[in-house]
C-alpha cells in the first residue's frame, strides 16, 4: 500500500502518526526503548486513577530473578482479577507502558489488575518472558486471599506481544497446566509467524508494520523453531478454551491473526467478541488515548470485561433439568 492510499483509509485523527514508524533492528534497539520508556514515564502522572488504588509488588521465586508488578484496585473485596500483559513486541516496555490501560480495566470492570514486568527479547528469548507471565500468574492466585482477589474469578489480559502471553496462558490453563481461567482479553495480539496477507499489504503502516513484525520474531524465537508453545495461533486444539474479546486495527499486520484466532475460537464454541476498529492503526489507544475511538475501545473492553468476571452462574430449574434428561 502506497502512502497515499494509507493517508485515504487512515481516520484523519490519525493522518499525523503516518510518519511514526517502529524500528527494531538490533543497533537502534536501545534507542527506541528509552524513548519509548521516556514517553510512556511522562504520561503515567497525567492518568486520571480516580477509583483505583495503585501499589507495586514482586514475585519472588528462587530459581530466576524476582519480577516486579504493579497492582490497580478497581473493585472492592475480594475482587476478580486479572493478570495483564503490556505491549512492546517482546522486546520493548515496561510497567509504565500500558498504564492508562490498566487503571481503564480496574476501573471499569471493577477488578484488581495485576500488570507483569516481563523480560525481554533478544536478551531474553523464549521462553523467558512467558515463563514470567506464568509465574504471575501462579503467584496471584497462590497469594489471592493476601491480593484480595477471587481465585475463582480469574482472567488473562493483554496487548500485541502481551496478548500472545496471554493467549498462551489460556492455552495452558485449558491443558490443567496453569491456575483455570474464566475469560481472556486481546487487543491488536500477535498470534502467528506465518506469512499473511495483512503482513504484506501493510509493509509502511505507523505504529507497527510488515518487516517489524519479522524482527519481532526473529528478536523473540532466536534459535528456537515455531511450536505452538511460542506461537499461539499454531495450536489445534483451541474447543474449550475461556471466552474472549479480541479487539484490532483494520490498518494493521496483525490484523489478519486476530481475526483468523477469533474465527477459529467461534467454530470452537468459544464465546468470543471479536471488534476491527475502522481506519485505525497499530497502537491506536496509546498514541491518542484521548481520541473517541480509543474511549469506545476502553469502553467496550471494560463492559465485556466486567459481565464476564461478575456473571452469576446459570441455575438451571428442576423443570429445565428434567426436560434435557
Amino acid at each position: 500500500m502506497d502512502r497515499t492510499d494509507l493517508e485515504l483509509r487512515l481516520d484523519p485523527a490519525l493522518r499525523h502518526l503516518l510518519a511514526a514508524r517502529t524500528n527494531l533492528s538490533p543497533e537502534l534497539l536501545p534507542v527506541v526503548r528509552e524513548s519509548l520508556n521516556e514517553r510512556r514515564r511522562a504520561t503515567v502522572a497525567a492518568v486520571d486513577t480516580t477509583g483505583v488504588d495503585i501499589a507495586e509488588d514482586t514475585v519472588e521465586r528462587i530459581d530466576s530473578d524476582p519480577i516486579a508488578v504493579r497492582i490497580y484496585r478497581g473493585g472492592t473485596g475480594h475482587a476478580p482479577g486479572v493478570v495483564y500483559l503490556h505491549s512492546g513486541a517482546f522486546v520493548l516496555g515496561n510497567l509504565d507502558t500500558d498504564h492508562r490501560q490498566c487503571v481503564e480495566l480496574a476501573r471499569r470492570a471493577a477488578c484488581t489488575v495485576v500488570s507483569v514486568d516481563y523480560r525481554l527479547a533478544p536478551e531474553h528469548p523464549f521462553p523467558a518472558a512467558f515463563d514470567d507471565a506464568l509465574a504471575a500468574l501462579g503467584w496471584v492466585a497462590e497469594n489471592a486471599d493476601r491480593l484480595r482477589i477471587d481465585p475463582e474469578r480469574l482472567a488473562v489480559a493483554g496487548s500485541s506481544a502481551g496478548g500472545a502471553l496471554a493467549a498462551g496462558l489460556a492455552q495452558l490453563s485449558l491443558d490443567g497446566a496453569a491456575p483455570r481461567l474464566v475469560y481472556q482479553l486481546l487487543h491488536q495480539p500477535v498470534l502467528d509467524d506465518r506469512p499473511m496477507p495483512s503482513k504484506q499489504d501493510f509493509s509502511t503502516t505507523p505504529g507497527f508494520d510488515g518487516p517489524a513484525t519479522e524482527l519481532m520474531w526473529q528478536h523473540y524465537l532466536h534459535d528456537t523453531k515455531a511450536t505452538a508453545a511460542s506461537v499461539p495461533g499454531r495450536r489445534d486444539g483451541i474447543e474449550g478454551l475461556p471466552a474472549a474479546f479480541i479487539s484490532c486495527s483494520e490498518l494493521d499486520p496483525l490484523r489478519d491473526e486476530a481475526v483468523d484466532y477469533a474465527v477459529r475460537l467461534l467454530l470452537g464454541g468459544v464465546p468470543t467478541d471479536l471488534h476491527v476498529f475502522a481506519g485505525t492503526c497499530h497502537g491506536f489507544d496509546s498514541l491518542v488515548p484521548e481520541w473517541e475511538t480509543s474511549a469506545r475501545l476502553f469502553a467496550l473492553q471494560g463492559a465485556a470485561l466486567r459481565a464476564a468476571l461478575h456473571a452469576e452462574p446459570v441455575q438451571l430449574s428442576q423443570t429445565s433439568s428434567r426436560r434435557g434428561a
